[in-house]
């Protein structure tokens, strides 16, 4: 009989211990560290791994000899999705999807599985979390189709015969925290079982050439659950976004080895599922208010299309000795500091008021192009002064108070032309270089007191 030992794993890199510690000496995360039980190996010849693809015997060849395939993709049934895959899902790839709980991830999931369950493929639908009853009531209001096959199994080695007897067109695992292999003796979701477990279903993806998804949790912080090694053995790592009490759900691809990174796509979460959302602009700004201080509109580039989205802002006078700097969708540290430029090169004692700064859908906007229109709805608020209602701003603002300029600014520009903008302020250097779209003007500033002198002179 094999003896067993305990050891303390951290949760979030997969450090040891020799005894628990209430913050992980590798990197540095609080209450990460678990007590595990392993099983000595036994004694004889190690077993071989089974090489990626199943290759055997593989030896080193020029690059001149290897022929490039062509990836022949099939569509998931959801045009937004196929936009983040690059075109849809490619034979043998494996994608991980996280989001936060409730956000849609098993939805979205069974509706690819019926998309491909009514072109007359066979699907496998294991679900480690929920009942076959409570996958049959989602299918229900989704409207999926009934051949999809679900397979309630947590066991990796069962979940894997099942496979190889049932032979899907496409498998999909809910989730992978839930899986759990006979060969270690950790519980499900610890780093060594997530660890295994991927890095098999992997392996029998490449060899079958099958298309399989991962459902993942996320943690606090919103990242995958896991070791960091899960995000790197996959072929493609997508992110759920919004707010769960809202409409919108936004896809975003971290990680794609067969198309473009940081493309999005967007959806709006209805009673019978996700639904594409084709023209995203228009929809979030719908509810935009005319003639508000403190709002702005700003043409942003999420992966390869423009998104219009709206800044808004809120300067309170404050009666705290420290007035609070509060976001939602921007990078706290980046308001900080466009705060002190404005307070320096404009003259505003922001010092003096509390600021809320915002995306309006439960949008997250990070690229340095927000900075332009992020000073003038500050600017809007601290004033009450409304901006135009056809205007839109977009360009990086350095510490010097400078303007700089950023790229895809005639994708952007077109944009906000599509949907009736008249007019657009963008960095000086960038005016000089593009020709604007018809019916759009164009105003160029080198810097935030020219900003300042072209919207409140």
């Amino acid at each position: 009989m094999a003896r067993s030992r305990t050891i303390y794993v951290c949760q979030q890199c997969g450090a040891q211990h020799p005894k628990w510690v209430g913050r992980c000496n590798d990197c540095g995360a609080w209450e990460s560290v678990v007590e595990e039980t392993i099983a000595e190996k036994p004694k004889g010849p190690a077993r071989t791994s089974i090489a990626v693809g199943g290759i055997r015997g593989a030896k080193p060849v020029p690059l001149a000899d290897v022929k490039p395939q062509e990836h022949e993709r099939t569509t998931t049934g959801l045009e937004e999705l196929d936009r983040v895959l690059g075109g849809g899902l490619v034979p043998g790839s494996v994608t991980l999807l996280g989001g936060d709980p409730g956000i849609g991830k098993s939805t979205i999931g069974l509706q690819i599985m019926a998309a491909f369950s009514r072109s007359g493929q066979t699907t496998l639908y294991v679900s480690g979390e929920e009942s076959p009853e409570q996958v049959k009531l989602r299918a229900d209001r989704l409207g999926a189709d009934d051949s999809v096959l679900v397979l309630p199994e947590t066991c990796l080695e069962d979940v894997m015969t099942h496979t190889e007897s049932v032979q899907p067109a496409i498998l999909l695992i809910d989730s992978i925290q839930t899986i759990h292999s006979r060969e270690l003796s950790s519980a499900a979701g610890s780093v060594a079982q997530v660890r295994e477990c991927a890095a098999a279903l992997v392996r029998q993806a490449k060899a079958s050439g099958r298309p399989t998804i991962i459902v993942g949790h996320v943690t606090k912080e919103g990242t995958i659950a896991g070791p960091r090694v899960l995000e790197h053995v996959v072929d493609t790592v997508l992110y759920f976004e919004g707010e769960q009490g809202g409409g919108l759900r936004l896809l975003r691809a971290v990680k794609n080895r067969f198309g473009p990174t940081n493309e999005v796509g967007v959806f709006e979460m209805e009673e019978s599922g996700l639904k594409d959302v084709a023209d995203a602009s228009r929809l979030l700004l719908a509810e935009r208010p005319e003639g508000a201080p403190g709002s702005a509109v700003l043409p942003s580039i999420e992966g390869t299309r423009p998104l219009l989205v709206e800044v808004q802002a809120l300067a309170a006078k404050s009666a705290l000795a420290m007035p609070r700097r509060t976001t939602l969708g921007l990078d706290a540290n980046r308001i900080a500091v466009l705060t002190a430029i404005v307070d320096k090169r404009a003259g505003l004692k922001l010092y003096e008021h509390d600021l809320f700064v915002s995306i309006a859908g439960g949008i997250r906007v990070q690229e340095p192009a927000a900075d332009l229109a992020i000073i003038a709805a500050i600017g809007s608020s601290a004033r009450d002064t409304p901006l135009p209602h056809d205007l839109v701003l977009f360009g990086e603002v350095g510490l010097a108070g400078e303007v700089r300029g950023v790229r895809h600014a005639e994708t952007r520009l077109r944009e906000a032309a599509k949907l009736g903008f008249a007019r657009a302020i963008i960095p000086e250097a960038t005016a000089r270089q593009i020709k604007p779209p018809d019916g759009l003007m164009i105003t160029g500033v080198s810097s935030v007191p020219d900003l300042f002198s072209d919207l409140w002179s």
